[in-house]
């Protein structure tokens, strides 16, 4: 990488154009587009249920179910993220969260790094917050996923990648 000039930046987005010549091509700019890390936690209670939210998302224009989760807030570890945005969106307060992987949603064009976290357990605590943030919050059956991507009705990739997750390696058990 041989320099970064910014082209567009706010508290949300930076594009730059990137002036790189990777391993064995010639020289050339690229655009890329950075955006703050994020977290995404699945929460599954003892009848193995997976906590999740039905919302309606803008820029595909549908419904969709996800999991809970957002961006790191400055200072703020990730697992504090997970933890506080289940609580904020859902109104549960996971019992314990544990890091499982770190991924790059889009990986040529753009840098941020989600971190997803799965875990056993979550208390009731306060409603949750209403706003953009808003949707139906149901306990969804780790049987019924499968279906629920098939259909389409699973959109995120985060959410994706934490459910195949646990569907193909399971969750440790709650912790007392």
């Amino acid at each position: 990488m041989h320099g970064e000039r910014s082209i567009y930046e706010d508290r949300w987005v930076t594009l730059s154009r990137v002036d790189i010549e990777p391993p064995g091509v010639e020289r050339f700019e690229h655009h890329v587009v950075r955006l703050n890390s994020a977290a995404i936690a699945a929460v599954v209670d003892s009848r193995d249920r997976v906590l999740m939210l039905r919302r309606y998302r803008f820029v595909p224009d549908k419904w969709a179910w996800e999991l809970p989760g957002g961006l790191l807030d400055p200072g703020e570890d990730a697992a504090g993220t997970a933890a506080r945005e289940v609580e904020e969106e859902t109104g549960w307060r996971p019992h314990a969260l544990r890091r499982v992987l770190t991924y790059q949603p889009i990986i040529g064009m753009v840098d941020s790094p989600h971190v997803i976290f799965v875990g056993r357990g979550a208390d009731l605590v306060t409603e949750p917050e209403g706003g953009e943030e808003s949707g139906e919050v149901a306990w969804i059956p780790l049987e019924a996923v499968r279906d629920l991507i098939a259909k389409g009705e699973i959109l995120s990739s985060g959410t994706l990648l934490a459910l195949l997750h646990i569907l193909a390696f399971g969750i440790e058990p709650e912790q007392p």
